[in-house]
């Protein structure tokens, strides 16, 4: 794309939220199958362990940044980036525009429970929404090309993968030339946050930048080693390859 930059070994595309649902809804009208990611500090330490993940993400036609650390990375090695394109808000949206413009999504992830309540919440938000077709996200890697003829079948305009990475990725990767879904997105836990399952952090901590917190303090367990170690290698990172640019 236009003005891509490479950072940190991934491609990204430095767009605003409204000019990345333009550039979605011109993926989604070429009738392309296209995969859409996000990084942010985490996904972006585990593209430096990664070849595969790193060659997924940097072939993708549209790289937002997810993470405000990777927007301040970002500027602080000398790019323009406008803002930072949350996969969470840019999911919302998009079901708007979906709503809007007749393209119909279909839902992939999460527990059978979780994903209904967010296909009926958005239906009843969107009462004109065309929902192409739901699943959940549990079966064994045998049932993948059931799967993938099931939302090839459902003529689906957009895809929403709600697992976590780097499964979504791989997974995506491998199927979408079998599913012809002209617009693919993996939204992570997003499916958790609109069901209520999980809460977001609130919206101060999301523009300084402190939602990992939020989610370590949630759950401290599981996110220490992503969060408190994974930021420093990021951090560790951003200050080798500015020690680069210096040279």
């Amino acid at each position: 794309m236009e003005n891509r930059i490479h950072l940190l070994g991934s491609n990204l595309d430095p767009l605003t939220m409204e000019k990345t649902l333009l550039r979605i809804e011109q993926l989604i009208l070429e009738k392309k199958p296209s995969q859409h990611v996000v990084i942010n500090a985490s996904k972006i330490n585990l593209m430096m362990e990664n070849e595969e993940l790193r060659a997924i993400v940097n072939n993708s036609p549209l790289v937002n940044a997810d993470g405000q650390s990777v927007v301040w990375a970002a500027r602080f090695l000398g790019y323009e980036v406008p803002e930072r394109v949350t996969g969470i808000d840019l999911f919302e949206k998009l079901v708007a525009l979906a709503a809007s413009k007749g393209f119909r999504p279909y839902y992939f992830g999460a527990t059978e429970d979780v994903v209904q309540h967010v296909v009926k919440k958005h239906q009843q938000a969107y009462p004109e929404l065309d929902v192409a077709g739901y699943r959940n996200g549990y079966f064994d890697d045998a049932e993948s090309v059931q799967i993938e003829k099931e939302i090839r079948e459902s003529h689906a305009d957009i895809l929403f993968v709600a697992f976590s990475s780097p499964q979504k990725e791989l997974w995506v990767n491998a199927h979408k030339e079998a599913m012809q879904v002209p617009f693919v997105m993996g939204v992570g836990g997003s499916f958790d946050v609109i069901a209520g399952k999980t809460k977001r952090a609130p919206r101060w901590m999301q523009k300084t930048g402190l939602e990992w917190f939020f989610r370590l303090i949630q759950e401290p367990k599981r996110m220490f080693k992503r969060y408190l170690i994974g930021n420093y290698r990021f951090i560790r990172h951003v200050f080798q390859e500015k020690r680069k640019r210096s040279v």
